[in-house]
């Protein structure tokens, strides 16, 4: 791996990204909280001790997923994303051919969208293309004999104005792949330790990020819990910046998903939590 890509993750508030002197962005990724308070454990098996149905309720029964839900501010993620991703190309293109223009992907619940993509717009980012990700599983298993269970996520790939880099594996012969709107979710492999409740999947924020950046580009990811964006971009050549707030998440990030065979040039910079963004 070059020695000069970077990966560093801050435990800070990302609205206090001034201090680390973080180049623009191509592309950022977030999986911004849903919102959803109490009942985020509510039809997952780890309501019940052991995962069984059986058995009585956990501790984790009628509780928050993250401290963090209830102070998310929606506008202050779309502030930094206007500051932080690169400007607009002004080159002319080719004609069939993409700009480098950067663009941003939110995960997101399928109720959220709409408010996304509004306060998208307040910020610069007029337009958008909806994404699906299908699973072969569903979290809502405990359900299952009630009603039909989801077993998709959703997210929006927004943009300013000209389409985004687009990378399809086109060569200098002609040919590449159709990319659709739909991704194929699967689970990552043993080799990749879990540590979020939300966690992507690295191989499928890989295809993302090889879709819209090219090697030596900079991905960031403002709410980046277990690191995993960080780990794919990394792995990919592209330099990556994340912010977690949550000190148990920020100290797993470091140990466990970014701590790949002790490489020397991983940056993992400590510094002081930000409360007063949540006041």
């Amino acid at each position: 791996m070059n020695k000069e890509i970077k990966c560093e993750i801050y435990r800070d508030n990302m609205q206090n990204y001034k201090k680390y002197a973080i180049p623009p962005a191509q592309l950022v990724i977030a999986d911004v909280p849903y919102n959803v308070g109490t009942n985020f454990y509510g039809s997952n098996p780890m309501w019940y001790k052991g995962g069984d149905n059986k058995n009585g309720e956990s501790k984790l029964a009628g509780k928050a997923a993250f401290n963090s839900d209830f102070n998310f501010n929606l506008y202050e993620y779309f502030h930094f994303c206007s500051k932080m991703l690169k400007k607009e190309d002004k080159k002319p293109q080719q004609r069939g051919r993409s700009s480098d223009s950067p663009c941003m992907i939110v995960f997101c619940s399928f109720e959220q969208q709409h408010t996304l993509i509004e306060a998208a717009k307040k910020h610069g980012f007029m337009k958008y293309i909806p994404l699906v990700f299908i699973k072969n599983y569903s979290p809502q298993v405990l359900k299952a004999n009630m009603r039909v269970v989801g077993a998709v996520e959703y997210a929006l790939l927004l943009y300013r104005d000209k389409l985004p880099k687009f990378r399809n594996g086109k060569n200098s012969s002609g040919g590449g792949r159709m990319v659709f709107n739909w991704f194929s979710w699967e689970k990552d492999k043993k080799d990749i330790p879990k540590i979020h409740p939300a966690q992507k999947p690295v191989a499928l924020l890989k295809k993302i990020i090889e879709t819209f950046t090219d090697k030596g580009d900079v991905v960031i990811d403002p709410c980046c819990g277990s690191g995993s964006t960080l780990r794919a971009a990394y792995e990919l050549g592209r330099n990556s910046y994340g912010f977690e707030i949550d000190k148990t998440f920020y100290l797993r990030a470091k140990n466990e998903m970014l701590n790949f065979n002790n490489q020397p040039n991983i940056l993992i910079p400590e510094s002081k939590v930000q409360m007063s963004i949540f006041q």
